[in-house]
């Protein structure tokens, strides 16, 4: 994508199965790296507890999102469990003008969708460090019915396959270690020489320029 070509910023997909504390690592470590900033998703789901419209996710209809869909407004789209989700361009757009680097917390399917693209530098799949603690975990949450449940432990396998398809692959048995895990890979990927071309691209030229070869 023309977005992508060129730019210094690093756009990280975070993708996991319900339950294996996603969200909880990625919030923890924005929180330790300022620089960072979260591309929040569009959804037609309904918020659960204490969510937030703008912060969590951006709720909307499901009539808004098609036409969001059809305006060809999202980067990637995807249905899972029944409710929409995308990632928006101008969004993405506005995040990454200043070269600051996103991270994307993403399904399977539309992480699919962003790296077919090309439009993803690095992409990490988090896993549980059992079945059964992901289970406990989604129990634990008292909002969704064992009916729903079931469905996503049903789903959840069929996610955890695909881990193969990720550049890393990071088990959250440790909260400490996987916030920072996570940091290393983001910190490691910001110096790969065709981001470092980029942002020290004076530099690098001053230094090399004249040299035989």
């Amino acid at each position: 994508m023309s977005l992508r070509k060129h730019s210094a910023s690093l756009v990280v997909l975070v993708s996991a199965p319900s339950g294996a504390g996603k969200t909880s690592l990625v919030r923890e470590l924005m929180q330790r790296d300022g620089s960072l900033k979260m591309g929040i998703s569009h959804t037609t789901r309904p918020l659960r507890g204490k969510e937030r419209d703008g912060h969590d996710y951006y709720f909307v209809s499901r009539e808004e999102f098609v036409a969001m869909r059809e305006r060809g407004e999202f980067l990637e789209s995807a249905q899972v469990f029944g409710y929409f989700y995308g990632t928006s361009r101008p969004m993405i757009e506005a995040l990454t003008s200043d070269g600051s680097d996103i991270i994307l917390e993403i399904d399977t399917q539309g992480a699919a969708q962003l790296r077919a693209s090309g439009f993803a530098d690095t992409s990490v799949f988090i896993l549980p460090p059992a079945l059964d603690s992901l289970a406990n975990r989604l129990t634990g949450r008292a909002s969704d019915a064992k009916s729903v449940i079931d469905g996503r432990l049903a789903e959840a396998r069929r996610e955890m396959s695909q881990y193969k398809d990720y550049d890393y692959v990071l088990v959250n048995e440790d909260f400490e270690a996987a916030v920072c895990a996570l940091g290393d890979v983001i910190r490691a990927e910001r110096y790969r020489t065709k981001k470092m071309e980029i942002k020290r691209h004076a530099l690098l030229r001053s230094l090399t320029e004249g040299a035989e070869i």
